[in-house]
This record gives structure tokens, sequence and C-alpha cells, in this order.
């Protein structure tokens, strides 16, 4: 069974961060909610990365192996389709991100402006709370 899930993340300057994915499948939806760590010196690239890594093996976790990932991150959609060099601080984040889509059977990615809401409501709580 393919769950669809749009992903919006942020971090705070503390290094806590925090995604929601709202998973659809057969007409049934669920936000999930996942915080995640990087270290206090990260890039703001780092984010994606750390925030996708972290929903996939939340998702691996829970039994489910067939994703539909929409992101309103281009920037990021094009690190993973384009295998472009990437910034020394950026290539163990890729690699994690890239274990833990590779652990999934089946992934899909998309562009998806519509996400913001959801990068809105992480924003909103990672400024707000210091340990999102």
């Amino acid at each position: 069974m393919r769950v669809d899930a749009a992903v919006g993340y942020a971090a705070a300057q503390s290094g806590h961060g925090i995604a929601y994915a709202r998973l659809s499948s057969l007409g049934n939806e669920h936000l999930l909610r996942v915080p995640f760590r990087l270290n206090r010196t990260f890039a703001p690239r780092q984010v994606g990365f750390a925030a996708l890594t972290a929903v996939a093996v939340t998702l691996r976790k829970r039994g489910i192996h067939n994703v539909g990932f929409a992101l309103e991150d281009q920037q990021l959609l094009d690190d993973l389709a384009t295998h472009r060099d990437l910034d020394e601080s950026l290539v163990l984040p890729y690699v994690r991100l890239r274990c833990a889509l590779n652990a999934l059977d089946e992934v899909a990615m998309r562009h998806a402006p519509e996400a913001v809401d959801l990068t809105a409501r992480a924003s909103a709580e990672a400024a707000f709370s210091p340990a999102a």
C-alpha cells in the first residue's frame, strides 16, 4: 500500500528541528510530528536532509515501505534528482538521507507548494520552543 507524505520542516538555531508529515492513504489522513536534531553549527540546507531522513526512518519503523514524498523545497528535490556535487557540510547528511530512502521499497518525490502550511507550522513551533 502506498502512502503519500506531504512534508514541511524547520529548525531553531539551537539545532532542534521539527518535521510534519501529512500522510494520506486510501482516503484516510493522519498528521505525523517528527522531531530531529542538528549540530548547532548546521548549514540551512542541512535542515531538509535531516528532516526528510527523520520522516523516512519513522515511516519505515511504522511498517510503511512505499512512500510518495511531496516537498515544497525544490532545491532538496534537485539535490536528490541530479546527484550534483554538494558542499562538504552536506555530504554526510545527504548520505544519511539516501540510506534512509534506500531502506524503503519504493520512493517517489514531487514538488508540492501546498506543503507550505506544514512548513509554516513547523517554523512556528521551532521558533516558539527551544527544544522542538
